[in-house]
């Protein structure tokens, strides 16, 4: 970066290029001035960036994955370098990053999915949204993620946009998957899925589901699957809430949308996608593999969700959890709830701040990231005093023979799998082997 005399150049590392990572960066280049001015170094573990919206986000809306573009706006700005294929705690440690720039940024996210705590939980065909989700997106470590799909009736747990994904990409005719950037070997094997039935479970009523309305309001526009949510179900949930007042313009918008899904007539489609509330898992059963889920069946009182004595089970070969997720732990950092410890984004007592899930959570959108790292990078900026003396991290890696994705380097892989898709008419083909991905360098 060009600095002048009177300029002071701080060096920071980011860690994690998720939309966190890229929104924290874009903060910190929009708070240059010609006095201060910023070197960013952005490490990822995987060979490729973007985090979530490569990796997370569902192939049938590939609209959200437009937001790629904003990041590689950002990381083709002066003074920032990707270093990618470099993990934390293996080819470096915090305590070096620490020592070497002026501050770090950890923006790691929550990849690991949060347990039912029931017995069967361990059966195969009992699995984590955090598996299957990398498992259709072409992540290199899940790839050989054991999906049964030779059941006819699956299970989604869990009442998110998470829950939503899989429920959907479960319960889709799979040629609709066939011109998106679904995993080649996801596709192959939902192919030759035998599911036709999706049931998804809340734990509580339709009033406090944490799906958002524009999800809701796509169902009924699913064209090979039919779509049920019970009429009574959203009828209670809103006689429940009038008792408390005005209703809350998220929570109506909700139930408004549900209320469009009960009433839009179905076509008789095979593929069916049912929603079920207040129910709560208490044991997965089978022999070898999960047959059938228990349920314990919920009720609201005084505006809280009471388990009742009554029971109810569902015969299924797949269940599925998204009941959330946390962070993966970094060693040097201390873990509350799932996430790292922080006052409004800084590690006390360090030149470490935290930014996106792994500050507050797995809540938001891809956006709320956007104004948490702005937030977080002034309160960084506002504790900068003395630059430290620059050391190049690519020099390090080197030293150590740790081979690590550029820019130009990910540009390369990136044209590589838009190449890869265009015959085939969609967006990518993406590569799942490091080998290949690096071989490309």
């Amino acid at each position: 970066m060009v600095s002048n005399s009177k300029s002071r150049v701080f060096k920071v590392a980011i860690v994690g290029a998720g939309p966190a990572g890229y929104f924290a960066a874009q903060a910190l280049q929009n708070l240059q001035t010609p006095e201060l001015k910023f070197e960013i170094d952005m490490i990822e573990r995987l060979p490729t960036p973007w985090g979530l919206v490569r990796s997370g986000v569902a192939p049938d809306h590939p609209k959200i994955k437009t937001v790629s573009k904003v990041f590689e706006k950002i990381a083709t700005a002066e003074g920032f370098q990707l270093f990618c294929n470099v993990e934390l705690g293996k080819d470096l440690t915090l305590t070096e990053l620490t020592n070497l720039y002026d501050a770090v940024v950890i923006a790691t996210g929550t990849s690991r999915g949060r347990k039912l705590g029931i017995p069967g939980e361990e059966l195969r065909g009992s699995l984590s949204a955090a598996d299957f989700v990398p498992w259709y997106n072409a992540h290199p470590d899940y790839v050989d993620v054991d999906v049964p799909l030779d059941t006819d009736t699956a299970v989604v747990i869990g009442a998110g946009n998470v829950a939503m994904d899989v429920a959907r990409m479960l319960a889709l005719e799979p040629k609709e998957l066939d011109v998106t950037d679904t995993a080649n070997h996801a596709l192959a094997e939902l192919h030759k899925s035998a599911i036709r039935q999706v049931h998804v479970f809340g734990r509580r009523g339709p009033e406090h589901v944490a799906f958002t309305s524009p999800e809701l309001r796509e169902l009924p526009k699913l064209e090979h699957t039919d779509v049920e949510i019970g009429e009574c179900d959203i009828e209670d949930a809103l006689e429940r809430v009038s008792i408390q007042g005005e209703l809350p313009k998220d929570v109506k918008s909700n139930l408004d949308a549900m209320m469009l899904v009960a009433k839009t007539p179905k076509k008789g489609n095979e593929r069916k996608l049912n929603f079920h509330f207040l129910a709560s898992p208490i044991e997965i059963k089978g022999k070898d593999r999960v047959e059938e889920v228990v349920f314990a069946i919920n009720e609201v009182k005084d505006g809280k969700v009471v388990t009742t004595s009554d029971t109810y089970s569902v015969k299924t070969g797949l269940i599925i959890s998204a009941i959330g997720y946390e962070a993966d732990p970094i060693p040097g950092l201390t873990y509350v709830d799932g996430k790292v410890s922080n006052v409004d984004g800084h590690v006390e007592n360090s030149n470490v701040y935290v930014v996106g899930w792994a500050k507050r959570g797995p809540s938001g959108v891809i956006g709320t990231n956007k104004s948490d790292a702005a937030g977080v990078m002034e309160l960084l900026v506002s504790n900068l005093r003395e630059p430290k003396p620059k050391v190049e991290l690519s020099e390090k890696l080197q030293e150590r023979g740790v081979i690590h994705v550029s820019q130009s380097a990910w540009e390369k892989i990136n044209a590589s799998e838009v190449a890869a898709g265009e015959p085939l008419g969609k967006p990518r083909v993406k590569f799942v082997k490091r080998e290949e991905m690096l071989g490309l360098q």
